[in-house]
């Protein structure tokens, strides 16, 4: 495996609003184990979106991963569903997304135009599957959330594709991480 799609929650759906939130902490701690636990098995370029929560998290722990790690291979790339994605967000969110989008090794849109129809998602969900070999999301079916239509996305192109395999943390793995990182501070 040497891609992989991370995706899942945005921020406000998990609540997470400041980047001091513990569940920030956790969330990004979890992300980097996975990351480095796919490295080992020969992870080159982490892939994800530009959305607000797990997907731009994603790229702060790539880059943290580089900063920590002169020798790692990875590499984060940024795939938008369409151009001037997040144009109507806030000053402070579109700031977060620059960060990304400069931050990144590689980024594109699967859209060359602004957004004009719900196909741009589908094609994006498409292009995703297509040049990854496995998606790591962070959902929970108890809660729903917008990331659903791409886990549905997933669960779809593998039954089609079963080679390709994903993997899905929910809130009782989140849970389980934050009794251990409790437990060793005390």
């Amino acid at each position: 495996m040497s891609r992989i799609w991370i995706t899942g929650y945005r921020s406000y759906e998990l609540g997470i609003f400041t980047k001091n939130d513990l569940k920030l902490k956790i969330i990004k701690q979890i992300i980097k184990q996975k990351i480095n636990q796919y490295e080992e098995n020969g992870l080159e370029w982490v892939i994800s979106g530009g959305n607000l929560g797990i997907e731009q998290w994603t790229g702060e722990v790539v880059k943290e991963i580089q900063k920590e790690n002169q020798e790692t291979n990875i590499k984060n790339a940024v795939i938008l569903p369409f151009e001037n994605f997040g144009k109507s967000w806030n000053d402070e969110n579109k700031n977060s997304f620059l960060n990304l989008i400069n931050s990144a090794d590689f980024k594109i849109s699967t859209s060359q135009s602004e957004y004009k129809s719900p196909i741009q998602f589908k094609n994006y969900q498409s292009f995703m599957l297509n040049h990854t070999d496995k998606a790591l999301m962070i959902y929970d079916s108890e809660h729903k959330g917008k990331s659903e239509y791409d886990l549905n996305r997933i669960m779809e192109y593998n039954k089609i594709n079963p080679q390709y395999d994903y993997e899905i943390i929910d809130f009782y793995e989140l849970q389980e991480l934050a009794d251990e990182l409790q437990y060793k501070e005390y």
